[in-house]
C-alpha cells in the first residue's frame, strides 16, 4: 500500500524541540487547553469480589487498545458500585488512556455501544471541551510523538506511570477545526483499510496455526499410513489408533525425575511454549536456587500449572527447572522428537490439564501422581522417527508461512503508525 502526499506551503517552529516545525496556520498548545476534565479510576470497594456476571462494564488496561476497546474479557460491576465511583464514570465519546504498566499510552475513544462504564486506576479519562475535536485528538494521542513523550516523561520508581500533570502538558499541534475534521475523516478511511488488511492476514495466520495443530494431532495419534487397520484404544482422548501400536501408562513408560539440584551446577532452563530452552530473560526469576529439579537430555518436561498450558517439550539440554514442572525420564527407547510432538499435541495437553485440580476454575495444577495414570499410544522406534521427520518438515514449512504473514502484518502496523504520526503532526497534507 503506497500513498503520495504533499507538504503544507509554509511551516513554523512549534517551539517544542521534539515536535519540530508545524504548518504555519496551526496552533501550538497543550492538551490541557482542549480538555474540560481529566481523572482516573479506582479499585472498586472489595476489589475483584465486587465483579458481577452482568452489569456495568469495568474497563481495565487490557481492554484499551489503539484500535478500540477489546471487551472479550471485560469485567462488570453493579449499578450501585458504579454510582459509588461517580468521578470515574465514562460514556461514549470520552477518551481513555492507559497510564501505567506495559500497555502505557494505549488509547481510544469509548464507542457509542458503551452508554456508560467505569475505569480502573490504571486508566485516565479525558473529556474534551468541544466534542467535535474528539476524533482528531484521539488520533493525535495515538501518534508516535505522544508515545515517545510519555516514555520519556513517565514517573514513578518503576518508570511505568504517567500522572495527570504530565498528561496535561503533552504538546499539541492543533489545526483549525474544519481541518481537524478532514484529517480525522481521512485517517478513518485509511486506517480502516489497513486494519482490514491486518485482520484478513491475522485470520489467515490463525488458520495456518490451527492447521498445524490439527496436522500434529492427527499424525501422532493415527500415523502416516492412512490405509492401516485401526483399533479402539479404549482411551477417551485418543480414540482409534493403528492396530499395531502399543498402549502404555505414562507411569510405566517413564519415571519421575525428582532429584533436587541447584542452578549453579545445573544451568537454569525455561519450560516455554516453544519447548525446553535456556532460561529466558523475560521469565520471572525465583529465589529457589537450591530447590530445582534436575533435567537430563531426552527428558520430557511439562509445566504443571494450567495457566502455562502448552509449555512443555523434550529437553536437548542438561540443566534444572522450577519445582512446579514435572520431569519424566524415559524407561525405554523413544525417539525424542516424536514424544516432543505427541506430548505437545492439543489432545494430550487437554487431557493433562483435565485431570488437574485447583481452587479456582482458571488456575490449577496436575500432579505426577495423577499424570502417571494417563495412557498413550506409540508405534515402533522406526515409525516414531518417520513421523517426527515428517512433522518437522511440514511444521517448519507452516512456520515459515506464518512468519511471512506476521512480517506483512508488522509492516502494515508500522505503516499505520507512521501515517497517523505524520498526518496529525502536519508533516504531510491530506486536505
Amino acid at each position: 500500500m503506497s500513498h503520495t502526499h504533499t507538504r503544507y506551503d509554509t511551516y513554523k517552529d512549534s517551539g517544542i524541540g521534539w515536535l519540530g516545525d508545524i504548518p504555519a496556520h496551526w496552533s501550538s498548545v497543550r492538551i490541557k487547553n482542549v480538555i474540560s476534565k481529566i481523572t482516573s479510576g479506582v479499585t472498586p470497594r472489595g476489589g475483584a469480589e465486587s465483579y458481577v456476571d452482568v452489569g456495568i462494564p469495568f474497563l481495565r488496561s487490557q481492554n484499551v487498545h489503539n484500535d478500540g476497546l477489546h471487551l472479550d474479557d471485560v469485567s462488570f460491576i453493579s449499578s450501585s458500585t458504579h454510582q459509588e465511583m461517580m468521578n470515574s464514570q465514562v460514556k461514549s465519546g470520552d477518551i481513555v488512556f492507559n497510564i501505567t504498566g506495559a500497555s502505557i499510552a494505549r488509547t481510544c475513544i469509548v464507542p457509542e455501544s458503551i452508554k456508560t462504564a467505569n475505569i480502573s486506576q490504571h486508566i485516565a479519562l479525558l473529556k474534551l471541551k468541544n466534542s467535535n475535536e474528539t476524533k482528531f485528538i484521539s488520533y493525535y494521542l495515538q501518534s508516535q510523538f505522544v508515545k515517545d513523550y510519555v516514555y520519556l516523561t513517565q514517573s514513578g520508581a518503576s518508570k511505568e506511570a504517567f500522572n495527570h500533570g504530565q498528561m496535561k502538558c503533552i504538546p499539541l499541534a492543533l489545526p483549525p477545526r474544519i481541518e481537524q475534521a478532514a484529517i480525522a475523516a481521512y485517517l478513518d478511511t485509511k486506517t480502516a483499510q489497513i486494519n482490514r488488511k491486518i485482520e484478513l492476514l491475522s485470520q489467515k495466520a490463525t488458520q495456518y496455526v490451527k492447521f498445524k495443530q490439527s496436522l500434529i494431532n492427527e499424525t501422532v495419534t493415527r500415523g502416516l499410513d492412512k490405509t492401516v487397520a485401526m483399533k479402539d484404544s479404549g482411551i477417551e482422548w485418543l480414540g482409534e489408533v493403528p492396530v499395531h501400536w502399543e498402549i502404555q501408562r505414562i507411569g510405566t513408560a517413564f519415571e519421575e525425575r525428582s532429584e533436587k539440584v541447584n542452578d549453579t551446577d545445573y544451568p537454569p532452563l525455561s519450560v516455554s511454549m516453544g519447548g525446553i530452552v535456556p532460561q529466558m530473560d523475560s521469565v520471572a526469576k525465583t529465589d529457589h536456587n537450591d530447590n530445582r529439579k534436575r533435567v537430563a537430555v531426552g527428558d520430557y518436561v511439562i509445566n504443571s500449572r494450567s495457566d502455562r498450558r502448552g509449555a512443555s517439550g523434550i529437553s536437548i539440554y542438561d540443566g534444572s527447572v522450577s519445582v512446579i514442572s514435572i520431569v519424566l525420564a524415559p524407561r525405554r527407547s523413544f525417539f525424542g522428537k516424536y514424544l516432543h510432538h505427541l506430548f505437545r499435541s492439543y489432545s494430550f495437553i487437554e487431557e493433562f490439564y483435565r485431570v488437574g485440580r485447583g481452587i479456582v476454575d482458571d488456575l490449577w495444577t496436575t500432579r505426577y501422581s495423577v499424570m502417571k495414570g494417563i495412557e498413550f499410544a506409540y508405534p515402533s522406534y522406526e515409525e516414531q522417527q518417520a513421523i517426527a521427520n515428517y512433522l518437522d518438515e511440514k511444521t517448519a514449512h507452516i512456520d515459515r508461512i506464518v512468519a511471512t504473514i506476521n512480517s506483512q502484518i508488522d509492516k502494515l502496523k508500522e505503516l499505520r503508525k507512521t501515517l497517523i504520526n505524520d498526518v496529525v503532526t502536519g508533516k504531510i497534507k491530506v486536505a
